[in-house]
């Protein structure tokens, strides 16, 4: 009887040794494999520290009325049916000989920080169904808006101020371009002839004072 029990607690002890070494490399292993994770940094803890660092920049993103205008002015270039964004072609030529582009002219912006408001005048091509126009002139400059900047175009108001043929059109436009020429001449002529007074004037000035000072020596 005290064998059998002997050899009952030998068994017991073994297996509890037994237990007792794969329950502390257990230990072990979870223990190294914490300090491991522990010193590295996931890819998602990366992102978000990145993520962070953006947050804590602080500033506004603004753009001015010219540069919405150039944007709705070159968009509306691709619309079929659209001859000219303009008051009329005889207005505004002095601002047109300071500026010679005129991607611009007759298109007014309202810019928000989020929404835009645009007011347009457009000559229209003769026999082009003139609501098909102003539909592709939405789509487009929302578009391209939208796509440049994130702002949304809320409002789209045209006022149709001529209808041409595409030929009357082409022939008034070199017409004022030929007015704008000749003013331009002009006006490189005007400044000339002052540039080339003020030249001669100084130049009196200048033999004047030189006289004097010979006649004092």
């Amino acid at each position: 009887m005290d064998k059998t029990m002997s050899k009952s607690k030998d068994q017991l002890t073994s297996k509890d040794i037994n237990e007792q070494v794969r329950t502390e490399t257990g230990q072990i292993d979870s223990t190294q494999t914490g300090k491991k994770d522990s010193g590295s940094l996931s890819t998602q803890d990366v992102n978000q520290t990145k993520d962070s660092s953006k947050s804590q920049i602080r500033g506004d993103l603004t753009f001015d009325d010219q540069v919405i205008q150039k944007i709705v002015g070159i968009a509306l270039d691709k619309v079929d049916g659209l001859l000219s964004v303009d008051g009329g072609f005889f207005s505004n030529i002095t601002s047109k000989l300071v500026n010679t582009d005129q991607t611009t002219s007759g298109i007014d912006v309202e810019v928000g920080k989020k929404q835009v408001a645009v007011d347009l005048e457009i000559v229209a091509e003769y026999q082009k169904r003139i609501p098909e126009i102003y539909d592709k002139m939405k789509d487009i400059i929302q578009r391209e808006v939208h796509q440049m900047t994130n702002l949304d175009v809320v409002e789209l108001n045209v006022n149709v101020v001529d209808v041409m043929t595409r030929e009357e059109h082409e022939k008034q436009s070199d017409t004022v371009q030929d007015k704008l020429s000749r003013a331009t001449e002009k006006t490189g002529e005007f400044i000339s002839d002052k540039t080339e007074q003020a030249t001669e004037a100084t130049k009196r000035a200048v033999d004047k004072s030189r006289s004097r000072a010979e006649q004092i020596r």
